[in-house]
């Protein structure tokens, strides 16, 4: 450790902006952290304190660092290293602070234990390097050996920090990568997505580039989403997705737990689809998802169960996991994989049918026929993604008041500046900031 080396101290907010503050790693003192203000969770996207935040001048908390979350990241060229300690919000005695994102996803968590599960996760993100050069051939070693050596620099430092990635790829939009990490506990999969993206940009900035995961840098272009993939373990450990026997080989117990998440998906999508430009992604023939519906071997369903590899003679049982499509980087991980674990809750508590499987496109189906079988749309805009939050009470229950009131007046601010412009101006908007 170099004499003066920095540890930064961090939550990330309900803009998915990690924020915090910087120490002498020598100084740093895990039991109280470093001061924190109730007001900085009404910063907004781009950069102000919003009108309507229920939090003013007054107030003080803490952040807490978790000493599993140290990370320390490295071997970023002309870079000092830096080691992060991701942070519950506390108030300044010790006890937890209602707001605080990563104390929702922990409590979720444990109330899932008590149902006698757990869910192991891993996020998936897609990101563009900005740049004017015509692109190579999507999914090409031409277009990924023309990222080098910034994809062996990235995993590299990615490695050496902990984050186990996985597949490293160009893919098919212009200039798009794609990045996995293996997968962990839930605390662990939300902490690595909020590392990951900080950790591509700041290697990207080094090297001269700009990378974003705005959902869309352009009207019509390809978009940049973040897929949650999770798999329901019992208190042991053990897999309990799988049952031979049933439709999709799906288990009761998954069944439910899918079913929670379409039966809620559209108030979810206020959180994980969190940007007005979300949903110029989340439309037809884009890949992603504009029905809460459960896929098969569908890469336009909301909720698509991954398939199995038995080649060798591997076992598929501790494979199988669900992938949820309709999130993109503008969410907190914290909140956003949180809310899917309370909305499957939901649906074992309430033991739910599982949902019925859908292979083709949603669109060939009729409106009796998705009335017939429960499949209903998403949200086509932020506006509605928040109506329909307000008009799901067990949604909204899951939170404070005061984040659901901070957490509509950050969108609302964002809305009111997005007034007048047309969608290439609202992309621009946020790219910089992703």
């Amino acid at each position: 450790m170099a004499e003066h080396e920095l540890a930064f101290v961090a939550t990330n907010d309900l803009c998915a902006i990690t924020r915090g503050r910087a120490m002498p790693l020598a100084r740093l003192d895990l039991e109280t952290g470093c001061g924190w203000v109730p007001a900085n969770l009404g910063v907004g996207a781009f950069g102000t304190i919003v009108e309507g935040s229920p939090f003013d001048a007054t107030g003080d908390l803490r952040l807490v660092p978790d000493p599993r979350s140290l990370t320390r990241i490295d071997g970023i060229a002309g870079r000092p290293p830096l080691t992060v300690l991701l942070a519950d919000i506390a108030h300044t005695d010790g006890t937890a602070w209602a707001c605080c994102p990563r104390t929702f996803l922990r409590r979720a968590v444990a109330d899932l234990q008590e149902a006698g599960l757990q869910v192991a996760a891993a996020f998936e993100h897609e990101f563009m390097l900005v740049a004017d050069a015509p692109p190579e051939p999507p999914m090409s070693l031409q277009a990924m050996l023309r990222t080098e050596p910034l994809g062996t620099d990235l995993v590299a430092v990615l490695a050496g920090a902990g984050l186990e990635p996985e597949n490293w790829l160009a893919e098919y939009g212009r200039h798009q990568c794609e990045i996995t990490v293996a997968a962990a506990d839930p605390l662990t999969a939300a902490d690595r997505a909020v590392l990951l993206r900080d950790i591509v940009r700041n290697l990207a900035h080094a090297r001269g580039q700009q990378a974003s995961f705005a959902p869309l840098l352009e009207p019509g272009a390809v978009g940049n989403g973040v897929h949650v993939h999770f798999s329901l373990r019992d208190t042991a450990g053990a897999p309990v997705m799988y049952d031979a026997a049933r439709p999709g080989r799906l288990s009761a117990a998954a069944g439910s737990f899918a079913a929670g998440i379409i039966r809620h998906a559209r108030a979810l999508l206020a959180f994980t689809a969190a940007s007005e430009v979300s949903y110029l992604r989340l439309a037809p023939h884009r890949w992603s998802a504009t029905h809460a519906f459960l896929g098969d071997h569908n890469r336009e369903s909301m909720l698509r169960l991954c398939p199995t590899v038995e080649l060798g003679g591997r076992d598929p049982a501790g494979q199988l996991n669900l992938e949820f499509r309709a999130g993109d980087a503008t969410a907190n991980p914290w909140l956003a994989l949180g809310v899917l674990i309370r909305a499957g809750l939901e649906g074992i508590r309430a033991q739910l049918p599982a949902p019925a499987l859908v292979n083709g496109p949603v669109e060939a189906l009729g409106e009796e026929d998705l009335r017939r079988a429960g499949i209903a749309k998403l949200p086509g805009s932020l506006p509605e993604a928040l109506a329909a939050l307000e008009e799901d009470p067990v949604v909204s229950g899951w939170f404070a008041p005061a984040l659901l009131q901070v957490h509509r007046a950050l969108k609302l601010d964002e809305l009111r500046r997005l007034e007048g412009m047309d969608d290439a101006g609202k992309c621009r908007s946020y790219a910089g900031v992703y």
